[in-house]
């Protein structure tokens, strides 16, 4: 799943190699917090937020086999 982020947010952004994904445990379940450039941050959200809804659902389409609620959270 990590990877699967790293992937669609380095090919959106300028700066691929401040691109990070970290992985955390909560009571909500598995919660991706993605930072990337603060420059880069529009282009991760995109306008009104569709990029960052679209890549939420491809996450959370990809995390349906393991039957947990996972969560993308972005940072910059």
């Amino acid at each position: 799943m990590k990877d699967l982020i790293l992937v669609i947010a380095k090919a959106l952004v300028d700066n691929p190699e401040d691109v990070r994904v970290d992985v955390k445990e909560d009571d909500r379940g598995t919660v991706y917090l993605l930072s990337v450039n603060p420059d880069d941050v529009g282009k991760v959200i995109g306008k009104q937020g569709r990029i960052a809804k679209a890549l939420r659902t491809v996450v959370a389409s990809a995390a349906v086999k393991s039957q947990k609620r996972v969560m993308v959270d972005i940072i910059s």
